[in-house]
Parts: C-alpha cells; sequence; structure tokens
C-alpha cells in the first residue's frame, strides 16, 4: 500500500492468508478518534483528499477497506465483512494506545459500512464513546436491490446477517444519524427507522437538506461537521 504523507499505512489480519489494508490520518493527539467504514465502491485512498476536512475540526480518521476492496486480501463477502469488524476494532484500540491517543473513540458507518459500525456498537458498547450512522439503511434487502445486486427467489422471513434495525435497537450508546433528504440510493426512511429504533437516550438525527447519497458531505459540509463534533463533545 503506497504511503501517503498525511496518513500511516495499517494493515489488519482478518484471516489466515487475509489482512485488511486501513489508514490512520492524525490530527490531535488527544482528540476523537473516529474507526471509519466506508460505503460501497469506495476504498481508503479515497480518503486521502477528504480526510483533510475532519483533521481540521480535530478529529483522526482510521479508514477501514474489506475483503477484496483496495489492497486488503481475500474476497468480499457480507458475512466476512461483519467478521471482520472485530479483529479490526481490536487492531484499531491497540493501535491508538501504542501511539498515546486519548481522546474518544468513536466507530463511523457510511452507507454499506453502516453494517460494520452498528455491529460494533451493538458488541463493544463498553469501549465506544458512540456511534455515528451517515446514509445508513435499515433494511438489508432493500439495500441490496438499490445496489442491484440479485436476490434469492425466496428470502428468509427475517434479516438475520445484517440486520441494523434489529441491532441498533439494542444499542444505548450515544448515538447521531446523519442522512441526505434526497438520498435516491438509502432513502431518508431509513434513517428515520433508524432513529426511532435505537432507545439511546442520547441520539439525534441530522438531515442534510437538499443533499443525495453522494455529495451529502459537500452539500451539507458545515452541518456535517459541526453536527459531529457537538455530539461528541456533547
Amino acid at each position: 500500500m503506497p504511503s501517503v504523507p498525511n496518513g500511516t499505512n495499517v494493515m489488519v489480519p482478518v484471516d489466515e492468508d487475509v489482512s485488511i489494508g486501513c489508514r490512520f490520518y492524525h490530527a490531535d493527539q488527544t482528540g476523537p478518534s473516529i474507526l471509519f467504514f466506508h460505503g460501497n465502491g469506495e476504498i481508503v485512498s479515497d480518503y486521502d483528499f477528504i480526510t483533510p476536512l475532519y483533521s481540521d475540526q480535530g478529529l483522526n480518521l482510521f479508514v477501514a477497506d474489506y475483503r477484496g476492496y483496495g489492497f486488503s486480501g481475500g474476497a468480499p463477502t457480507v458475512s466476512a465483512m461483519i467478521r471482520d469488524t472485530r479483529p479490526i476494532f481490536e487492531h484499531f484500540l491497540e493501535f491508538l494506545g501504542k501511539n498515546h491517543y486519548g481522546g474518544p473513540v468513536c466507530v463511523m458507518g457510511r452507507s454499506l459500512g453502516s453494517a460494520s459500525a452498528i455491529e460494533l456498537g451493538s458488541k463493544y458498547p463498553e469501549s465506544i464513546h458512540g456511534i455515528i450512522v451517515e446514509s445508513g439503511f435499515a433494511r438489508t434487502f432493500d439495500l441490496l436491490r438499490s445496489l442491484g445486486i440479485p436476490l434469492p427467489p425466496r428470502l428468509p422471513e427475517k434479516d438475520t446477517t445484517v440486520s441494523n434495525l434489529q441491532k441498533i435497537s439494542q444499542i444505548r450508546l450515544p448515538t447521531l444519524i446523519i442522512h441526505a433528504e434526497k438520498d435516491h440510493i438509502i432513502p431518508l426512511q431509513h434513517g428515520r427507522d433508524l432513529y426511532e429504533a435505537s432507545p439511546a437516550k442520547n441520539k439525534r438525527l441530522v438531515i442534510i437538506p437538499q443533499a443525495n447519497h453522494n455529495d451529502l458531505l459537500m452539500v451539507g459540509q458545515t452541518q456535517y461537521f459541526r453536527a459531529i463534533v457537538d455530539w461528541i463533545g456533547g
């Protein structure tokens, strides 16, 4: 994995002969550190140009790929994506400790990555300050249809592989949900449903007006980062 001036490359072993490519972008030794799972069709290096926006807010960002993405080994599957969240998170905590980062630890997932963030929120509540869900999906089968992924003719009665709606209903961590008003891939109703299902006392739904799935950050940059910074500090 090529190095970049503002990032530290990290390879995380997740299986025999399989490692996941990650990149840590430093901002502030005492600031919040976010483990970030990106969307489908993106790779870690895409964030070389986006991360300075986070750094300007004092946010450290640890961006993780999936199997078969970027410089990661293996082949992408839904079950592997969920399973790999645990070794990635544990390596993330180890990395922070070794390098003396002392701020709050958050987990964030965008679009497809919302499944990884919500999975960790349900498994490591004692180690996470809170979760951030950007353009997240509530119902897995709706997401797969939106992405054009063929579905079996007979679907199971319950969506148990990646059930964001079910999992978030068990997470009491502070929860921030950010969604575009005009998202044509994962409609806003998904964000609303996740918000309603969350039992967290400290939860917030932020809707970016006039934004779509892939321009949410650019259209609502000020609102987006104000929401994250205020939420982490709140």
